[in-house]
């Protein structure tokens, strides 16, 4: 599953905006590069040798991507290098193929799932010079015209066989904006306002031919539009009540459903994954898929925080129920390998989120 900082790489990577980034990975050096996406399972690096970035191909080494990914074809990067040095000459392979090479050398030698390694990509790539084929450059006898052409017909097909099918991805989707409930109403309201408005102008203008009808028709006018807006503000402030209350609602089963699954998996030995042991989504986190600031939120969801001793009460049965040692002893003989460090790591950054919050409480 691809979180939000790894899909603002992948949009970086593939505006090809180099300073922002390098800036970003600055930021989150710990961010993990080594994600696939799209029907064809290529990571960041083969997306970057397909387009021939050589700038962040370096960065992305430096940071730790890895150049032995392969993809649904059993491609590794070096092996798009090589196709596109064979295709383009002498400067993509200095700029590509060299630097892979360079950071992992055994990369050569790893097969493609049609038996190919990036070594016999290479080697195609020098019988063909010195047949006179690729990299011949012979201005006298090739059209500059035709040459240019042909460049742009192999782009056009590059680019379309990369972006094919990449929008049938789901996390494409999740990269959208969430609009929650309140910011919903809130637009729904000012979108009817504005054609109330719009309306109200029309029948201002319609109003001034028709002045001589007399003052009693605009007064009946200029009534109905103030009874219109007080209606407007009246459903207004219900629709917003109306959304604090679902949203509120949100909430507390939010809530509710993390009290509900902390009792049953820390009170019983019984799991819903095979054997009674734990994968990542077997923990009853507050949110699953959110920071820890925003689980926090969830488990001191109610709590008055105005009333210090008891928010301070309820924050130390949160702080026992995470820290890391108790959880080891409580859980940590049903933890499923593969899942182990990710929960580890998960439960130390929200039981240090609850600390930051207890200091700030002295």
């Amino acid at each position: 599953m691809v979180n939000r900082k790894q899909r603002r790489v992948l949009r970086y990577v593939e505006e090809g905006s180099l300073l922002k980034l390098k800036s970003y990975l600055r930021k989150h050096k710990d961010l993990e590069l080594n994600f696939t996406r799209g029907k064809r399972h290529r990571g960041l690096l083969h997306i970057v040798c397909s387009r021939g970035d050589d700038d962040i191909l370096r960065l992305l080494l430096k940071h730790g991507a890895d150049p032995l990914q392969t993809d649904r074809n059993g491609e590794t990067p070096l092996h798009l290098a090589a196709n596109r040095a064979l295709k383009y000459g002498k400067r993509v392979y200095e700029d590509l193929v060299v630097p892979l090479q360079k950071h992992c050398p055994e990369a050569m030698e790893i097969s493609s799932k049609a038996g190919v390694t990036p070594r016999d990509l290479l080697q195609w790539m020098q019988s063909e010079k010195k047949q006179g084929g690729l990299g011949k450059e012979s201005p006298c006898a090739v059209d500059p015209e035709q040459q240019w052409r042909e460049k742009l017909l192999g782009e056009c097909q590059d680019e379309f066989f990369e972006t094919f099918g990449q929008y049938d991805d789901d996390f494409l989707y999740d990269d959208k904006y969430e609009e929650d409930f309140v910011g919903w109403a809130e637009r729904i309201r000012r979108e009817y306002v504005g054609k109330q408005r719009a309306r109200e102008q029309r029948q201002a203008a319609s109003l001034g031919n028709k002045r001589s009808k007399g003052r009693k028709e605009t007064e009946e006018d200029e009534r109905s539009r103030r009874e219109l807006m007080a209606r407007l503000e009246r459903e207004h402030a219900e629709y917003l009540q109306r959304a604090a209350r679902k949203e509120e609602e949100t909430r507390q089963g939010r809530k509710r459903r993390y009290e509900e699954r902390c009792a049953a998996t820390f009170q019983s030995s019984s799991s819903r994954a095979p054997e009674g042991l734990l994968g990542y989504d077997d923990i009853p986190w507050p949110a699953p898929r959110g920071s820890p600031e925003d689980m926090v939120a969830v488990m001191l969801h109610g709590a008055d925080r105005s009333d210090v001793p008891t928010f301070r009460k309820v924050l130390r049965r949160q702080q026992a129920l995470w820290h890391p040692d108790k959880f080891s002893q409580r859980c940590g003989g049903r933890l499923v390998d593969c899942d182990r460090q990710k929960i580890l790591d998960t439960v130390t950054a929200l039981s240090q989120e609850l600390n930051r919050l207890a200091q700030s409480l002295r």
